[in-house]
């Protein structure tokens, strides 16, 4: 037998070995790859990042393009999934970790890796092990998948045997000489090709440009009923947590103008609050009035109607504010909405009171002046005092007092610097956005909140640079990916490749 057919023989061997793994392994519901990825998801889940706007958005993204790629291996008939890079930030979830030489400031591990798996059970095997969690509660998954597949597919196996199905691997001169693709290589061009920011956009330009001119009129819309609400209920303004498109927001607003028409005594409470379309109904931590997005007009009115006891809640949540400033030397408790999910007010409330219980028997020894101009959040989930890279303290509500006194004198320095440094960046931030807007003729450039302004700036910076005539007149939101949104909105990442 020649070569060549040795060869031929040997690649027909792979490719049946291939397909008996491939049958053995796809056969995991969409219900198990759930279950089985249950202790990623508590590591990586966007609601444990309350305080890590950056992350937080980072693991939301990679999330929605994991559960993307799962959805496309299920379809009937999927054959092939493009390469997918993900990046998440891991919480520790153990007691001690091995790897805590690798934990970020913020505490957390970040990790990229490149799903290129043809199937559910692959691809969950994948996450698991990229990410060095457990596998251990695989085992059964593993076992009634080959069972399945041992009934559809292929010959029974000898009980007590283990199926042997080792993939070859080939010299490099097999790929040569035979045409195929490496798959080692394969993957590690996955890894590191990235389009760059040029031909990404003579590719998705057009469209972009398409969908911003079919949303203007949507957008003039939206303008013109955001005035006429604010003016008729006399609002101080109108806001959304998410970014929803224009058409959905145009829709939000309608219902409201049509229940002042219905009921406008119900509204009469609104005077002189700001309205903030949300996921649940109520008031937020900073006073702010939240429509849930999908509530009907009964429990909007219900929250219309509790107003009066919203703003003396609210009230009571000042007060203690200044009653704790007193205590901590003059620290003020700050929220920042962007950081994190909504906070119901009466939650916060919770938090504060529960805060100022435990500090009021101490009578901590600090000079009522000596930490002034410094702030600080109030967080419930949190096990440990911690100082954010923008200046404030965040502070659990079960901290030891003692603990929180020594923390706030040891690092107030520290959190001047940086207070110090996110107003510099703040300015610089500022001033290179109305730069890149009048130079470049950008109709509108804007981030998402995970994007931090040590990234925005150099980002700005380099378009500046660069100067791609291909970007005039559009709407650019710099984040950590590329698309082109449903009103034409395009999405770059900040660390784009020129």
């Amino acid at each position: 037998m020649s070569v060549t057919s040795m060869l031929r023989c040997a690649a027909r061997l792979q490719h049946k070995c291939a397909a008996a793994v491939l049958m053995q392994k796809r056969h995991l519901s969409g219900a198990e790859a759930i279950n089985a990825l249950r202790p990623f998801y508590f590591a990586v889940h966007p609601d444990f990042f309350g305080q890590h706007p950056r992350e937080r958005e980072v693991n939301e993204n990679s999330l929605k393009r994991l559960n993307g790629y799962l959805e496309n291996l299920q379809k009937p008939g999927a054959r092939s999934v493009k390469p997918t890079k993900l990046t998440f930030y891991v919480r520790d979830t153990k007691a001690k970790t091995d790897m805590e030489q690798e934990l970020l400031p913020s505490g957390f591990r970040t990790v990229s890796f490149t799903l290129q798996t043809k199937d559910v059970l692959s691809t969950v095997l994948d996450v698991l092990q990229s990410c060095s969690l457990s596998m251990e509660h695989m085992q059964g998954l593993k076992a009634s998948s080959a069972r399945r597949s041992r009934t559809s597919a292929g010959p029974e196996v000898p009980a007590g045997a283990t199926p042997f199905y080792r993939p070859i691997k080939w010299d490099k001169s097999y790929y040569s000489f035979t045409g195929f693709r490496d798959p080692e290589e394969e993957l590690q061009h996955a890894k590191t090709v990235e389009p760059s920011l040029s031909l990404w956009l003579r590719t998705n330009e057009s469209e972009a440009s398409q969908k911003q001119k079919a949303s203007q009129l949507r957008r003039d819309e939206l303008e013109r009923l955001k005035t006429e609400l604010c003016e008729k209920l006399c609002l101080t303004d109108i806001r959304w947590q998410r970014t929803w498109g224009m058409a959905h927001r145009c829709s939000q607003l309608q219902s409201l103008s049509r229940l002042a028409l219905q009921s406008p005594e119900a509204l009469h409470n609104l005077r002189g609050h700001t309205i903030l379309y949300s996921d649940q109904s109520g008031m937020n931590a900073s006073g702010h009035v939240m429509l849930g997005t999908t509530d009907v007009h009964h429990h909007w009115t219900k929250v219309f109607e509790r107003l009066p006891s919203y703003r003396s809640l609210y009230q009571q949540t000042e007060w203690l504010k200044e009653r704790i400033s007193l205590l901590l030397g003059g620290v003020q408790v700050i929220h920042v909405e962007h950081l994190g999910p909504v906070l119901p007010l009466e939650d916060h409330y919770s938090t504060l009171n529960h805060f100022h219980k435990r500090l009021v028997p101490h009578r901590l020894a600090l000079h009522p002046r000596s930490l002034r101009g410094l702030s600080m959040t109030l967080e419930s989930g949190r096990s440990s005092i911690s100082l954010h890279e923008m200046g404030h303290f965040i502070i659990p509500a079960a901290c030891d007092p003692s603990q929180l006194r020594n923390f706030l004198q040891t690092q107030a320095n520290e959190a001047r610097q940086r207070l110090r440094r996110r107003d510099q960046l703040e300015a610089d931030e500022e001033e290179v956005v109305e730069e890149c807007l009048r130079s470049l003729s950008l109709a509108g450039l804007s981030k998402e909140p995970s994007v931090s302004m040590g990234q925005m700036i150099p980002c700005c910076r380099r378009l500046l640079e660069e100067r791609f005539p291909l970007l005039q007149g559009l709407r650019l939101r710099i984040a950590h990916f590329y698309s082109v949104m449903q009103d034409g909105d395009l999405c770059i990442p900040w660390d784009w490749k020129g």
